[in-house]
């Protein structure tokens, strides 16, 4: 995933207003904020493709919006031996995914059966299931909510869809913060400031 700041993301929105992406990108982002605990939003690809760089993206989002439920949790087909523990957490860890946590696969290419079938256990426990993918019918049927990326797009890669969807799931806190501190200072202003007794 190439690294992108936040001017380049919202030239990237700018360009793509009109295409209906922005709007879809935003929709998986607030998909992923429905987990309920830090920790239980496990961010998974495939053997050959992890996606560390958008579980890193969405760690950022996690402390700047102040949402700790989307702190992720990377899980590894193959940890090493010796892995720092935000860097262990094998595949094991998605049939342990229950009621409240999300399982959020990124996979460009076609997922994996091994890859699938635990993606079908999670959703059986009652995991929710979400997907950015390159166009897999197979994981999209098993998702809640699917983002399917098609190869080849000139506007819109796979890296810039991580990049939106990281940056949407953390903005409506900072938004809705960003407001009520408008609000305060308008109310200041007119109020006169606050004094305690």
């Amino acid at each position: 995933m190439v690294a992108m700041d936040a001017a380049s993301v919202a030239f990237l929105r700018e360009v793509l207003s009109t295409t209906g992406w922005v709007e879809r990108t935003r929709e998986l982002g607030l998909s992923l904020r429905s987990t309920r605990t830090p920790g239980g939003l496990l961010v998974v690809g495939t053997p050959d493709d992890e996606p560390w760089h958008l579980a890193a993206h969405l760690g950022d989002e996690a402390r700047m919006s102040g949402l700790a439920q989307l702190s992720p949790t990377l899980v590894r087909w193959s940890p090493p031996p010796g892995a720092p523990p935000h860097l262990s957490v094998g595949v094991d860890r998605i049939q342990a995914a229950r009621r409240g946590e999300t399982l959020f696969v990124v996979a460009e290419q076609k997922a994996p059966a091994p890859l699938l079938e635990r993606v079908d256990d999670a959703r059986r426990t009652g995991a929710t299931i979400l997907a950015l993918d390159g166009g897999d019918p197979e994981l999209e049927d098993l998702a809640h909510d699917a983002l399917a990326v098609p190869p080849h797009d000139d506007l819109f890669s796979f890296d810039a869809a991580q990049h939106l969807v990281s940056m949407a799931a953390g903005e409506a806190s900072r938004s809705r913060g960003r407001l009520l501190d408008r609000l305060a200072r308008l109310a200041e202003r007119i109020t006169g400031p606050h004094v305690s007794d």
